[in-house]
């Protein structure tokens, strides 16, 4: 049995252009979703081949994105652990200094 779409597409539809996609909003359960943005970037064959290999049927671009996110989040908590110390390191310090009274 042939099944044929009861979709009527019309003849005079607008056409939709770059600049409309890129005022469009993309949502996801009616949220708006972040957007992702196409890049030309040159890698080293072998970066490449690891994410390949590791990535099997996943997609490659899809662990390179994951990991650049990871590394952000990596710096930032690095940025907020090495604040942290040098705030302790600076309390400890005054502690030290105010109970040494002679």
């Amino acid at each position: 049995m042939n099944k044929k779409s009861s979709l009527k597409i019309s003849d005079d539809a607008p056409i939709v252009t770059q600049a409309d996609l890129d005022r469009a909003r993309f949502r996801v359960n009616f949220q708006d979703a972040p957007r992702k943005q196409r890049v030309n970037i040159m890698l080293d064959t072998g970066v490449i081949a690891f994410f390949k290999l590791k990535a099997g049927q996943r997609g490659y671009q899809t662990l390179i994105n994951e990991t650049l996110k990871q590394a952000m989040h990596q710096e930032e908590i690095e940025t907020v652990l090495r604040r942290i110390v040098r705030e302790e390191l600076a309390h400890g310090q005054g502690i030290v200094g105010s109970t040494n009274t002679s």
